[in-house]
């Protein structure tokens, strides 16, 4: 258990019932009463307001952004009205702090979204959505952070279809790095007008950030949990990656007659062994070789020695020029190959490639327009 979560639970629980106990004359403001009555006759509120005035006078940074809101306005408030306290009120109030958080031995988050962000990772999204649902859970703490943590993928559409004005708002509060990700993918026209509208967003209240924060963290929780981690163009592509060349050429003639759109989009997202000269750099090709098995790579080069001899010539030509000689020489000596086998071996090539490229370790060249 944190410090910071310790010390908001305490402060919750002298915060709570804050009519309870009679209100002390020394801290309602009237400085004459100073020494007057014992610390137990002071309200739970005012005590959580000394504690915190106490605790900010001696330097101590009080993150209080995790209580409900309606304690943090309360403790505001409260403080506002309060003058002095005399050290012997103040040893007490301190004393009877110091005991909650002894006492405290497990603490628990605060309301159903609390819950489930404690939760996040060990229930389903699924569960979590319809919880929320079900709970009319609304967001609480601060929608920017909540918004920050999404991926750039999530966060599109909301460029897409907000107002020019409303995406400035969002990408001002995004990292920058991020930010650069999103206005790349938008189209030009948008991404220029998006631009222009960020040079307007210098007298924007905070009060209307804040607002605009919760609007679109609400919009976005709100969206309906996907059950596939990517698009059906990348699962349409990933299957025809690996299906036999006379069946993909089959699906993408019959795509184009019923969707020519998604035909193109699928396409695009398709990599086969035809493609590597196009999409792979030729530094990474050593990379590459030295991953796949060697007697699978012999194999997929033998097979498309006839069909597919430019990708060959590619991949040889990347390589040391003892090692090509010798791949070359192991090519001759194979002989003639199944199709099937072929192109199993071609596809364990592909496999090995979107593995890298799935790692990090290598970037495939986008295809041109």
């Amino acid at each position: 258990m944190t410090r910071e979560v310790t010390l908001a639970n305490a402060l919750a629980t002298l915060g709570e019932n804050p009519g309870g106990g009679a209100d002390l004359p020394a801290l309602a403001g009237a400085p004459a009463d100073i020494g007057a009555p014992s610390h137990a006759r002071l309200s739970k509120r005012k005590k959580a307001a000394v504690i915190v005035r106490l605790l900010l006078s001696e330097g101590v940074e009080v993150n209080l952004a995790s209580l409900p809101d309606d304690i943090q306005e309360e403790l505001t408030v409260q403080m506002s009205q309060m003058r002095f306290v005399n050290r012997a009120t103040l040893r007490c109030v301190v004393n009877e702090f110091v005991s909650e958080i002894e006492d405290i031995g497990l603490s628990f988050p605060s309301g159903l979204e609390g819950a489930l962000s404690v939760l996040n990772g060990s229930i389903s999204e699924a569960i979590a959505t319809r919880i929320r649902r079900q709970g009319g859970v609304k967001l609480t703490g601060n929608p920017w952070d909540t918004i920050a943590g999404l991926d750039a993928a999530r966060l599109l559409p909301v460029l897409e279809e907000e107002s020019t004005e409303i995406a400035a708002v969002l990408l001002s509060k995004l990292k920058v790095s991020k930010a650069a990700e999103l206005l790349g993918n938008l189209p030009g026209k948008k991404a220029r007008q998006i631009a222009y509208a960020l040079s307007l967003t210098g007298s924007i209240s905070p009060e209307i950030v804040e607002k605009v924060g919760r609007s679109l963290a609400e919009q976005l929780d709100a969206q309906p949990a996907s059950a596939f981690a990517d698009g059906p163009v990348e699962r349409v592509g990933a299957i025809l990656n690996f299906s036999p060349a006379a069946t993909r050429d089959e699906v993408l003639q019959g795509l184009d007659e019923d969707d020519a759109t998604f035909a193109s989009e699928v396409r695009k997202a398709i990599f086969t062994f035809a493609n590597i000269p196009s999409r792979i750099d030729p530094r990474d090709v050593p990379k590459i070789t030295r991953d796949i098995d060697q007697a699978q790579l012999i194999t997929a080069l033998a097979t498309a020695t006839d069909d597919l001899a430019d990708v060959v010539e590619f991949i040889l030509g990347a390589m040391s020029k003892r090692m090509a000689e010798q791949l070359r020489e192991e090519m001759e000596n194979l002989g003639n190959v199944k199709a099937a086998e072929g192109e199993a071996a071609m596809n364990a090539v592909i496999g090995s490639i979107r593995d890298l490229e799935a790692s990090g370790e290598i970037l495939l060249i986008a295809e041109d327009e």
